[in-house]
């Protein structure tokens, strides 16, 4: 994998149990660097959780539920999905898709609306730091830059405009608008191997660097085209503030991962 250019000290790697592969951890130094390293033309970012912390998925339906832009029959019907959904019993890729599906005969302009004052009151203050600087630096080089999520795209547009990442660049959980109406006509629900297959479908098959937090981003991170390390894995693939299982996947492909300042564990992170 690429090191940080100059004489910076090397990245950590932090120690799992004898038998596994230690995951390396970027410094926010050794991460913009072995980024920009790469040069890329074309850098994917998964967002909830990469570029802020937090669900604003979750967050945005019980935002518009406490805010009765549902009717009480829809908020029955979807807390009974999302509970079996958080039981196991409804797969990621259903419960996305309800979850945008949920809102048809509201006009869209009404949701766009909560979606803006949802995200500056709830999650624009979440947004990594260490992501807008990155974001920018790239957007500077002359890199083109697409978001890629499994959460309604009312939400992920707002939420990216603050990374000046245009609305055409978005790929993310979509149903059909009808005479300004919201339908629930899935058009699209990037996660797991669809967030590749959103990708692939806007020309892209294989971006120069792939930023995710989950093991639904892994599919997409697997095809980052950067420069390959020793064991043949492409370090353009950069787990960010990963979760248990992304972690566990990042050691055995050697993806190096990085965590921003708010959400670093205070012990190095274990596979164990």
């Amino acid at each position: 994998m690429t090191r940080p250019q100059g004489g910076g000290v090397a990245p950590r790697k932090s120690p799992l149990r004898s038998t596994e592969t230690p995951v390396t951890v970027l410094t926010t130094a050794e991460f913009h660097s072995s980024v920009l390293a790469l040069a890329p033309r074309v850098a994917v970012f998964d967002c909830d959780g990469t570029l802020w912390s937090g669900d604003a998925g979750s967050s945005f339906m019980r935002w518009t539920i406490d805010r009765r832009i549902l009717s009480p029959a829809a908020i029955a019907a979807l807390d009974i999905r999302y509970q079996g959904y958080l039981a196991g019993q409804v797969s990621e890729l259903d419960i996305c898709g309800e979850m945008v599906q949920i809102y048809a005969g509201i006009p869209e302009s009404e949701i766009r609306a909560a979606a803006a004052e949802f995200f500056a009151v709830r999650i624009a203050s979440n947004i990594f730091p260490e992501m807008l600087t990155l974001v920018r630096e790239l957007q500077s080089r002359g890199t083109e830059i697409w978001a890629v999520s499994s959460t309604c795209d009312w939400v992920i547009e707002e939420g990216v405009r603050r990374f000046n990442i245009p609305a055409n660049r978005v790929l993310a959980a979509q149903v059909a608008i009808d005479d300004g109406i919201v339908t629930d006509r899935l058009i699209d629900v990037p996660t797991d191997e669809g967030k590749v297959a959103a990708l692939a479908r806007v020309g892209i098959a294989a971006p120069d660097c792939v930023f995710g937090n989950s093991v639904h981003d892994a599919a997409m991170l697997s095809i980052a085209n950067g420069s390959r390390n020793a064991s043949g894995s492409p370090n353009g693939a950069f787990p960010v503030n990963p979760s248990p299982a992304l972690l566990a996947r990042a050691a055995a492909e050697s993806w190096p991962v990085f965590y921003p300042a708010s959400v670093r564990p205070p012990q190095p992170p274990s596979c164990s």
